[in-house]
């Protein structure tokens, strides 16, 4: 006897990740969009909400003071099951939800791992503006179509990914991010040297750099140098821009 699937259960949008001295008012939107599995209809894990929450609390800090929400998006399924792509559904789903609470405000997609992918693949939502897409998992182009891009079109597309990342392949994301630049030039990558897919060695350097992306794009922010360098200059150039070693703290000078 077969094993009876279980219904799905509703996405839910988390609520608001606040830093102190937050105001009431919302300009802008970051969802943040856990990892998970390429395969299972379990339901996700509250250990991979919970392991966004410090990387939330970072980016609303950062933007205190442009009026930035931040939400971490629980999943329906912990899986990407094949064409189901239920995290890529959800995130659309959450894009409806932040213009139901908030009003027509820019969303950036910010994804990890699969997140990464959900960003990418649902940034043809109306009200996303930019894609931050970090150790995105993509699949290796076999007898199918590959991933889409023409969805990214119009939008601002940051990937970050790990040199030494053994659970998704940096060449991957390369790949993507090269065919995107052809048909949208404000695609940019870095590469962060040594670090693999937790993005754990260098993370002060990846906070600052996903924090600056995300002003930058929902508030028409001035870019840091390196992201404006990256997102201007052609293929390689600004598909493989190293993100340098106190990137952070060069901002605070």
């Amino acid at each position: 006897m077969g094993q009876r699937a279980l219904p799905l259960s509703d996405p839910r949008l988390g609520r608001a990740v606040q830093a102190a001295g937050a105001t009431d008012e919302v300009s802008g939107v970051a969802l943040l969009l856990p990892d998970g599995r390429a395969d299972s209809h379990r339901r996700p894990s509250t250990l991979s909400y919970a392991a966004q929450l410090p990387f939330a609390r970072s980016l609303a800090r950062a933007g205190v003071g442009d009026g930035l929400a931040v939400h971490v998006l629980h999943y329906r399924r912990r899986g990407w099951n094949a064409d189901d792509a239920h995290p890529a559904e959800d995130a659309a789903w959450a894009a409806d939800e932040v213009q139901r609470r908030y009003g027509d405000v820019p969303v950036c997609l910010v994804g990890h791992g699969m997140g990464g992918r959900a960003a990418l693949r649902a940034a043809g939502h109306g009200a996303v503006t930019s894609v931050l897409a970090m150790a995105p998992w993509l699949p290796e182009r076999a007898a199918g179509e590959p991933e889409p891009v023409k969805q990214l079109v119009g939008r601002r597309v940051l990937i970050v990914h790990g040199t030494n990342d053994e659970r998704t392949d940096p060449e991957l994301s390369y790949r993507l991010a090269e065919r995107a630049k052809k048909s949208n030039r404000d695609t940019c990558r870095f590469e962060v040297h040594s670090d693999g897919h937790a993005l754990r060695q260098h993370r002060s350097e990846v906070v600052a750099l996903a924090a600056d992306f995300v002003r930058g794009s929902l508030f028409a922010r001035s870019y840091a140098r390196p992201v404006a360098d990256a997102l201007a200059a052609p293929p390689p150039l600004g598909l493989r821009m190293p993100l340098a070693a106190g990137f952070g703290r060069s901002l605070r000078h």
